[in-house]
Formats: structure tokens, sequence, C-alpha cells
């Protein structure tokens, strides 16, 4: 979408939710894996983005999970086909560090089923698409190297 020559884009925040050496990865109702979060609403514009954060990571997550919210770590930069848009969508999602502390998964109307996954084995464009992948290759990646200087 496009005005003045300016393209429009929406803007989303996601959270990498690690228990340790895993990551937790969702699938959603419409046959795409995801990862927790999604887009601000016209009425949190003014929020801090951990505000939205929590409230995604409780929609889609449940109530009954217990997580501390870190830093960002990566970016995405998505173009995907959109329900009810005549253009194909242009995203970009900030992607948190969210550290698992415990309690249950109860997933939202909009998610299907939950993985965690290997931090080390995972490949994410086996899995993700559309710009998804590059931005959780790339947070993937930092954490390796990492550990490998430490």
């Amino acid at each position: 979408m496009e005005i003045n020559g300016k393209d429009m884009y929406f803007i989303a925040v996601k959270a990498l939710v690690r228990d340790d050496d895993k990551l937790l990865i969702t699938h959603d109702v419409f046959k795409s894996w995801d990862i927790p979060g999604g887009r601000i609403k016209k009425v949190e514009f003014q929020k801090p983005l951990v505000d939205v954060l929590n409230r995604k990571l409780k929609e889609e997550l449940g109530n009954a999970i217990q997580y501390e919210i870190g830093n960002v770590v990566t970016t995405f930069s998505v173009e995907r086909d959109e329900v009810g848009m005549k253009s194909r969508a242009r995203i970009f999602a900030i992607g948190y560090e969210v550290r698992y502390i415990g309690g249950s998964i109860n997933l939202g109307e909009n998610h299907d089923k939950y993985r965690w996954v290997s931090i080390a084995n995972f490949k994410p464009n086996v899995l993700f698409k559309d710009g998804w992948e590059k931005g959780l290759e790339d947070y993937l990646d930092s954490i390796k190297s990492s550990k490998l200087v430490h």
C-alpha cells in the first residue's frame, strides 16, 4: 500500500520465547508457523511496546504462562498475502527475547499447536517464509556466535 509515493507498513512486536536451549514456535489456524506476538492496535500507538507484547502473549499463550521480557534482539521485514487486502501486506516486526519461567501454555483461538525447537539445530527456512525466517536466522546466529565467544 502506498500513499504519496511512500510505502505503508504494519508494525508488530514478536516474542522469541526461550527455555534454555529451546525456542517456542506456534502454528496458526491460517496454516502457517509463527512466533508469539502481533500487530499494534490503533489504541496502543503511544503505549510501550512491551505492554503490547504482554497483551499478545496473554492472548496467544494464555494467562498461566510465566515469562520475563528482555531486550530487542532482532527485526523482521515481512511481505505476505493478507485476508481482506488486495495487495500484499508489509509488516515490520521487532523481536524481543523472552525467558520462559514456567506455567502451562494454553493457546488462544488463532493457534492450534506449538513446539519447542532446539536452538542448535532449528532451520527456520524449513517452516517459516515471507521474511520471518530471516529474522529468526539472524537471532539464532547471534546466539550461536555469542556462545562461541564465551
